[in-house]
């Protein structure tokens, strides 16, 4: 006996056009999905600073007098044969001039590109202007002759490599510093009291005290520093300091001059 038929199955074809509509809405609901929470903003780098300035406890030395008549043009530009020369240039408040305050370790391997405009050091009057001066290695030195007299620059580098230089009328000449020294002693051959310091560092971080005794270190990084300020007489003193990311502190230093 033959069973009942088998029901006719009947293919239901789904057009093309749903198919896809059905993938844009899965992908379009995966879109809609709300994106991640964005991370919380990290303090900004390289804005903390040290402020301070330089003082000093005692009587400061006495100025010297050296005599500029055996060079005829020096005297003229003096308008006299002598000049006075203070080896402790001091100010108001009992601060000190002419020191080089410098971040001398704790920057940790940081690296930062030498400055492309150079740092000046003119021979004006017979003397070193500035005479106490900081550059980035591989940044240029402008060294310049604004008398119109024969000068020459002596660099009794220890590390860098030394050099003397001749400079018989106003001109300027450049030289660059290969690697970091603290300091670089600077004169002149053919006028003995001509005295000038250079301090050449890896990084950007140093200031030269003025009048006011005053220094500023900034844009550093957050870390903890050992800071020195070195000046030609007076030696050199340290101080550690420990700066949070957008921290500014003071720093002072004092220098004891005994006679």
């Amino acid at each position: 006996m033959e069973g009942p038929p088998f029901p006719r199955l009947t293919r239901v074809r789904t057009p093309v056009f749903l198919l896809v509509a059905g993938i844009a809405a899965l992908t379009g609901a995966c879109a809609d999905q709300p994106p991640a929470a964005p991370a919380a903003s990290s303090p900004a780098a390289d804005t903390a600073a040290v402020r301070g300035a330089v003082h000093f406890t005692g009587t400061p030395p006495p100025p010297s007098v050296i005599r500029l008549d055996g060079d005829r043009t020096c005297t003229e530009l003096n308008k006299g044969p002598e000049r006075t020369v203070h080896t402790v240039l001091t100010g108001a408040g009992n601060t000190v001039q002419d020191v080089f305050v410098y971040v001398k370790d704790g920057l940790n391997g940081r690296t930062y590109p030498a400055p492309t405009d150079p740092v000046v050091i003119d021979q004006q009057r017979c003397e070193y202007v500035p005479r106490v001066l900081g550059i980035q290695v591989g940044q240029p030195l402008a060294i310049r002759n604004s008398d119109p007299l024969l000068h020459n620059i002596r660099a009794d580098a220890q590390v860098n490599q030394p050099f003397n230089l001749g400079e018989p009328v106003p001109m300027t000449m450049t030289k660059v510093f290969a690697t970091r020294e603290v300091m670089v002693p600077v004169k002149c051959d053919v006028h003995a009291w001509m005295r000038a310091h250079i301090g050449v560092l890896d990084h950007p971080f140093f200031a030269v005290t003025g009048n006011d005794g005053a220094f500023a270190l900034q844009n550093l990084p957050a870390g903890t520093y050992t800071l020195e300020a070195w000046h030609e007489t007076l030696g050199t003193t340290t101080a550690q300091v420990t700066l949070g990311d957008g921290e500014s502190k003071d720093v002072n230093f004092t220098f004891a001059i005994t006679n």
